[in-house]
C-alpha cells in the first residue's frame, strides 16, 4: 500500500511537467523541436562552448523547495525498500547526506572547493592531450577532428586503454593508496563505519566496481550484510578512472573549455557518490552487527615493477575498451531492432501521429527512447530539471538502468552536440544523473567479479543485486537534486 501511495506521490508530480519552467533557461538556435531523437543529428558546433562554465550558486526558493521534496522522495522510497526500518542508523545517514550537500554547495560557490576541482579537472584535460599524441602515432590523420569528425573507436577508446594503464602505474607506486586511506578513515571517524568497507567505498571513487573490493579482499568473505551492500552499492555509484577520462573526451566534443568544465562535474559527481552511496546503503540494509574500525589498505600491487605495471594495466585497459566496443555495438543495434518494431507497432496502430502531435515532434513515432523519457520523466522532475528538458533526461536515466551508462553518456553528447537542451542546468545535472555503474548488467559483474573473492558471499551478492542498483540510481538522484537546488 506504502508503495502504491508512492507510485501516485511521484505521478502528482508528472502534472507539472509541462508547466514547468527554469528561470535561468538558455535558448540556442538548434533547440529541441528541430532535433530527431531517435537519430541525432551530430556536429562539429559547440552550442554551450562559454554558457557551460558560467554556471553559478542561485539562492532560488522554488529551486531549493523542489529540491528538497526530491531529496524527501528519494529517502522515502529507501526507508519503504529497508530490511528493518526500526535499526537504520539515522546519525549514519544524515552525516552522509551533509557531506553530499556540502560537497555540492562547494562546486559551485567556495572558490577553494572550485580551485581544487577545476585542478584535477584540467590535469584529466591535459592527460587526454598525451592520449591524444598516442593516438595520433597509431592513427595519424584519422584522428585529426576537423578532417574526418569525431570516430568514436579513435576518440574514446584509446584514452580508457591509457588511463587504465595510468592508474595501473599510480596504485603500483601507492599513490591511490595513500588517497583512499586518507578518505576512507574520514568516513570510518565522521560515520563510524567498518575501516573494509570505508576502504572499498573510497576506493570506488578511482577503480572500478570489481577492483575497489581488491584492496580488502582479506575482509571480503567476513564482512556483514550491511557491510557486503555498502560495497555493491558503492561500486554502482562511482566511476572508474578510465571511463571517467572518457566521458569527459565524448562530453567535451574536442573542446577545451567544454572538456574541463564536464570534468569537474563528472570529478564531483564521482566524489559525491560515495557519501550519497553511503547514506542509500545504510537505509536499504542497517548495520546490526559488530564492526571493525580499523583502517588498513592492503600492500598488494599490481606488477613487479613499474614497467610490468604499465604492462599489466594496458592490456586491462585493451579488455575493457574492447569489451565498451562490443557492448556499444551490440546494444545500439539492439536499439535500432526494437524502435524498428516499435516504429511499426506504431504505425499499425496509427500512435505514431499521436505521439509526433503530443510531443510536438520531438519524437516521430514510437520508439525505445519516447518510452523511457515519459516512463522517468516524474523522478527527474524531481532533481530539478528545466520542464523542457525532462523528456530528454528521463531517457538517459532509462538508457543507464536498462542498458548501460555508457549509452547514456553517449546519447548525452549526441544531445550536446546537437543543441538539444533548453537549459545548461538540464545539461548539468543529467551528468549527476548518469553518473555510476546502476544498471542490471552489473549485478552479474559484481556477483561474479566479488563472488571470486569470496564465494562464502555470493548469496547475499545475488539477494542484495537489486537493492544495491536501487540504491546507487538513488544516489545519484540524490547528488542531482542537490545540484538542482543550487544551479
Amino acid at each position: 500500500m506504502k508503495r502504491l501511495l508512492l507510485l501516485l506521490f511521484c505521478v502528482v508530480f508528472s502534472v507539472n511537467l509541462a508547466s514547468t519552467q527554469d528561470n535561468s533557461t538558455v535558448t540556442v538556435s538548434s533547440g529541441i523541436d528541430s532535433l530527431s531523437i531517435e537519430k541525432p543529428v551530430v556536429d562539429n558546433a559547440k552550442p554551450y562552448s562559454g554558457i557551460l562554465e558560467s554556471r553559478q550558486f542561485v539562492f532560488n526558493i522554488k529551486s531549493i523547495l523542489r529540491g528538497l521534496m526530491g531529496l524527501a522522495a528519494i529517502l522515502l522510497i529507501a526507508f519503504l525498500f529497508s530490511t528493518d526500518r526500526k535499526k537504520i542508523n539515522w546519525r549514519t545517514v544524515g552525516i552522509a547526506l551533509g557531506l553530499q550537500l556540502l560537497i555540492a554547495v562547494g562546486i559551485l560557490s567556495v572558490p577553494a572547493v572550485q580551485m581544487v576541482f577545476e585542478v584535477f579537472g584540467r590535469a584529466f584535460v591535459k592527460v587526454l592531450d598525451w592520449t591524444k599524441a598516442g593516438s595520433e602515432f597509431l592513427f595519424g590523420s584519422l584522428v585529426d577532428q576537423n578532417k574526418f569528425g569525431y570516430v568514436f573507436a579513435l576518440q574514446i577508446l584509446p584514452t580508457i586503454i591509457f588511463f587504465s594503464a595510468l592508474t595501473s602505474l599510480l596504485f603500483y607506486w601507492g599513490v591511490i593508496q595513500k588517497v583512499v586511506w586518507f578518505m576512507a578513515w574520514i568516513f570510518t571517524k565522521l560515520m563510524h563505519l567498518s575501516g573494509a568497507e570505508s576502504l572499498s567505498t573510497a576506493g570506488n571513487i578511482f577503480l572500478g566496481q570489481t577492483e575497489a573490493p581488491l584492496l580488502v579482499k582479506a575482509y571480503v568473505p567476513t564482512m556483514t550484510k550491511s557491510e557486503i551492500m555498502l560495497v555493491m552499492t558503492a561500486g554502482m555509484s562511482t566511476m572508474a578512472g578510465g571511463v571517467l577520462a572518457a566521458y569527459i573526451g565524448m562530453l567535451g566534443g574536442g573542446d577545451v573549455q567544454m572538456s574541463i568544465a564536464f570534468a569537474k562535474h563528472l570529478l564531483s559527481a564521482s566524489v559525491m557518490a560515495a557519501p550519497g552511496a553511503i547514506a542509500m546503503a545504510k537505509i536499504l540494509v542497517p548495520q546490526t552487527e559488530e564492526i571493525d574500525n580499523t583502517v588498513t589498505v592492503t600492500k598488494e600491487k599490481i606488477g613487479t615493477s613499474t614497467l610490468d605495471s604499465i604492462a599489466n594495466g594496458s592490456i586491462d585497459g585493451l579488455r575493457l575498451a574492447a569489451n565498451v566496443a562490443a557492448m556499444l555495438l551490440v546494444f545500439y543495434a539492439l536499439i535500432a531492432g526494437a524502435n524498428y518494431i516499435f516504429g511499426k507497432i506504431g504505425q499499425w496502430t496509427h500512435l505514431n501521429n499521436l505521439i509526433a502531435n503530443w510531443t510536438n515532434n520531438m519524437y516521430n513515432s514510437l520508439s525505445l527512447e519516447c518510452i523511457l523519457s515519459y516512463l522517468f520523466a516524474p523522478v527527474i522532475w524531481l532533481t530539478g530539471v528545466s520542464g523542457q528538458d525532462i523528456a530528454l533526461v528521463g531517457r538517459l536515466l532509462g538508457e543507464k538502468l536498462i542498458m548501460t551508462e555508457f549509452i547514456g553518456y553517449s546519447s548525452l553528447a549526441q544531445m550536446i552536440q546537437a543543441g538539444s537542451f533548453v537549459s545548461t542546468k538540464s545539461m548539468i545535472i543529467a551528468t549527476y544523473v548518469l553518473c555510476g555503474f546502476a544498471n542490471f548488467a552489473s549485478i552479474g559483474i559484481q556477483i561474479g567479479g566479488i563472488g571470486g573473492i569470496a564465494p562464502n558471499q555470493r548469496h547475499l551478492l545475488a539477494k542484495y543485486g537489486f537493492r544495491a542498483l536501487l540504491g546507487a540510481t538513488l544516489a545519484a538522484l540524490l547528488s542531482a537534486s542537490m545540484i538542482g537546488m543550487f544551479l
